[in-house]
């Protein structure tokens, strides 16, 4: 992602996505850090691509989601990830968080 999805709409969004494109998800971690946060580290794949996804949630005072940070390796899989991300965003503000084709 480039930059920082705002919004608990624009988080659940963008991880309702990301979650189609995944052919699994293999959690090592899951659990709550500091006062207002919540981080996720996972094995995934996209089209036979494998990924080490680390994922950041920061809550408001009410507990909902408010910023996701996403962090995928290795590059080319990111590449895919973000371009195919990109396609399902076209045409909507989101789409801006992702690369096209023509990036």
């Amino acid at each position: 992602m480039n930059g920082t999805a705002r919004g608990a709409k624009a988080v659940r969004t963008i991880v309702v996505k990301a979650r189609e494109l995944y052919e699994f998800q293999d959690f090592s971690y899951t659990d709550d850090f500091g006062d207002n946060g919540f981080l996720e580290i996972y094995d995934a794949s996209i089209q036979g691509e494998p990924l080490k996804v680390v994922v950041t949630v920061t809550r408001n005072a009410t507990g909902q989601a408010q910023e996701l940070a996403v962090l995928h390796r290795p590059r080319n899989s990111l590449l895919l990830f973000s371009r195919l991300m990109h396609e399902k965003f076209a045409g909507t503000p989101l789409a801006e968080h992702f690369l096209s084709d023509d990036s």
